[in-house]
């Protein structure tokens, strides 16, 4: 399991990794049964020319490196590395190159991605919150989407929590996982469990809806509505729940990293993490 990914330089510095470590509390594949009176406070599409930038009202990128987790990738700004495609996408792209002469912790960058967030522009606090990807595939690949306290900056990692609805490292390739980090229970400690597709398939084959239902006190984790787990205050042994407080969403593409280890020989560039949709709703019920 990784440590906090804190981007050096950075204003928001912090990010996670994650493992499972705990077993999932509700059956595997129970069907996710959606909320009545639903309302959407929070949707991008993607929708634009092709080449063009994320919309800046929703989101900014982050820059930089990251000493603390050991990623080798340099997270570049513009649409250097996430742009849209046109077609209702945007894509994020890892490339093996350097084109901007940019420094890692390791020395001369050997890769190249992007990762965006929604801090000071949108934050949750509950609700159904999904993206709908094409995750890449390959040895040292890490895409997630994920979730941090928009206190962050006052009382810094792991205190501010963290949910990663979903993370792959590219040695699963048919599997993701859920995690919840925070005061006592982070990096290797973070509890959460694993989601396997069945009959070997891999979640690069196709798009997959990746989600979490955030309620007080609660959250479950589903892929394609089918719920693999839930955790509460229970399950943390007497430590702090901090997940009843405003959070903002993360999106991003890591090459490397302590947990999915290096790219190998069996490793190909560009990989691209393909993102339709990223929806958070609410509901009175």
């Amino acid at each position: 399991m990784a440590s906090p990914r804190l981007l050096r330089g950075c204003l928001l510095a912090a990010l996670s990794a994650t493992l499972v470590a705990a077993a999932a509390v509700t059956p595997a594949q129970a069907e996710l049964r959606p909320a009545a009176a639903q309302a959407v406070t929070f949707s991008d599409t993607f929708d634009g020319p092709a080449g063009s930038g994320v919309d800046a009202a929703k989101w900014q990128l982050e820059t930089g490196d990251n000493v603390d987790n050991h990623e080798r990738q340099y997270y570049t700004p513009g649409t250097d590395n996430a742009k849209l495609d046109g077609r209702g996408n945007l894509v994020i792209e890892a490339r093996r190159e350097n084109p901007g002469n940019y420094q890692c912790w390791y020395g001369t960058c050997e890769y190249t991605s992007a990762r965006l967030n929604t801090s000071g522009k949108f934050t949750a606090t509950y609700g159904h919150v999904e993206a709908r990807m094409k995750i890449p595939r390959g040895q040292g690949i890490w895409p997630a989407f994920w979730m941090l306290g928009q206190d962050i900056g006052e009382v810094g990692w792991p205190s501010s929590g963290e949910i990663d609805v979903m993370e792959n490292v590219g040695f699963e390739p048919s599997t993701v996982h859920g995690t919840i980090h925070g005061p006592g229970y982070s990096g290797s400690g973070g509890i959460g469990a694993g989601y396997t597709l069945p009959n070997g398939e891999a979640f690069a084959d196709a798009f997959h809806t990746f989600a979490v239902d955030w309620a007080p006190d609660s959250i479950t984790w589903s892929v394609d509505g089918n719920v693999y787990q839930t955790r509460t205050p229970a399950d943390l042994g007497g430590k702090e729940w901090v997940f009843d407080k405003p959070f903002f969403l993360i999106l991003n593409l890591a090459v490397g990293g302590y947990w999915p280890g290096d790219p190998d020989g069996s490793t190909t560039f560009p990989q691209q993490l393909v993102v339709d949709e990223v929806k958070v709703t609410t509901s009175d019920g």
